[in-house]
């Protein structure tokens, strides 16, 4: 049998550092986290389409810098680490190993850094973003 397509890469896009709205083309879905603002912002091309205030992870358990792709969406998932146990983790979307974008009932303290390394936003601009973005959507994590 043949295998199945593997996703989609992106060798034509600029570095993580250069990626900005103006480097991409057409009117491609793509997500924009901003470690130093602690901001996500949704883009369509060129097009802010929705912006919302998030937490990142902390120095000692940072979100990891790059260009990603989501390549896992769940309603609810279950996560767990050293020191925490979080069920029902809602409109979870992996972009990197175990790292996700995802709704947070926990805190309310968007704007700081707070988490492992996931991007926590709001849970009803999480639900939002789970709805708008796709398997293979991008995901740029800049400083």
């Amino acid at each position: 049998p043949t295998p199945p397509p593997a996703l989609p890469t992106a060798p034509s896009l600029p570095p993580p550092a250069t990626l900005s709205p103006s480097s991409i083309h057409g009117n491609v879905h793509w997500i924009d986290v901003d470690l130093a603002h602690q901001t996500l912002t949704a883009y369509e091309g060129q097009t802010a389409v929705r912006t919302t205030l998030i937490s990142t992870g902390l120095p000692r358990t940072p979100t990891p810098v790059g260009l990603y792709r989501i390549y896992l969406k769940l309603r609810y998932d279950d996560m767990s680490g050293p020191g925490y146990y979080l069920p029902d983790v809602p409109y979870t979307m992996y972009f990197y190993r175990g790292y996700g974008l995802h709704g947070t009932y926990w805190h309310s303290n968007f704007g700081h850094p707070m988490s492992h390394g996931c991007v926590n936003l709001p849970t009803p601009e999480a639900e939002w973003l789970f709805g708008w973005a796709e398997v293979g959507t991008l995901v740029n994590v800049h400083w």
